[in-house]
């Protein structure tokens, strides 16, 4: 968490076999209801034949699920009946694992245990959302980005990554690290909201996705954040003497 702000989790408990059907599901998912539009969308902005780096788009074909405050999953049209549940059962576990994980960053850090879940909760609770993306196979993996480089906004980002196409990376040092997918894994990254409580102890760190050419991967990530009007600010148990490097602000502002 303080030098490189990702970590690979084990043994956190979820189920493989559930792991193994929310992976089919969204595989199916998107071959049946995604990946024609992706092709009109590359085939429209004439993304095959381009000769020099795309900056404005990301080679990705997403959408998104959200689970608090409240579920919008029975909203989002073309999903099965079996999807559905799988990805609530998916989201109640994952729900679970982050706040487990943020009474183990408490006791790292020296905070009381559920601090940070506190620091998160708002008025009506934190806010927890799955983004479900594929990357496709790319002609130009050169010149377009399966994501472009960013840190994320949020608190603590849980990801369930595909174990043999690979792509995710993140910046160490001025450097890009490969992430590499592990089966039945989950790839913690810590978000900017994590960065501001921790003062800056704990790093929230540039990522990105590269386009690969050798087939399709999936990523399911999911973002247990602050609630929008959560007030975040370092806890002042890591401020040193005047170093506080960070100020007071509501989430949905920073958003």
């Amino acid at each position: 968490c303080e030098k490189w702000g990702f970590f690979e989790l084990v043994n956190h408990g979820i189920p493989h076999d559930l792991m193994d059907t929310v992976e089919r599901l969204t595989k199916e998912h998107y071959r049946k209801c995604m990946e024609q539009r992706f092709n009109e969308l590359v085939a429209e902005k004439g993304l095959e034949a381009v000769q020099t780096e795309v900056k404005d788009m990301d080679w990705e074909s997403t959408f998104h699920l959200r689970h608090l405050p409240e579920s919008n999953i029975s909203e989002i049209p073309d999903l099965s009946d079996e999807y559905r549940k799988s990805m609530k059962e998916f989201a109640l576990r994952l729900e679970k694992l982050a706040e487990e994980l943020l009474d183990l960053l408490c006791e790292n850090l020296g905070l009381e245990k559920g601090y940070l879940k506190k620091a998160f909760y708002g008025s009506k609770g934190p806010t927890f959302g799955t983004k479900i993306a594929n990357y496709p196979p790319c002609p130009k993996p050169d010149l377009v980005k399966g994501l472009r480089a960013h840190t994320d906004a949020g608190g603590i980002i849980l990801l369930f990554q595909d174990d043999k196409v690979s792509g995710l990376q993140l910046l160490k040092d001025g450097i890009w690290v490969d992430v590499p997918p592990m089966h039945h894994s989950i790839v913690i990254n810590l978000g900017d909201q994590l960065e501001v409580i921790t003062n800056g102890k704990y790093k929230s760190i540039e990522h990105r996705v590269i386009a690969q050419n050798d087939g399709t991967r999936m990523s399911i990530a999911s973002f247990y954040n602050p609630g929008s009007d959560a007030v975040i600010y370092p806890a002042p148990t890591l401020i040193e003497e005047n170093n506080e490097v960070y100020p007071k602000f509501v989430f949905d502002d920073y958003m």
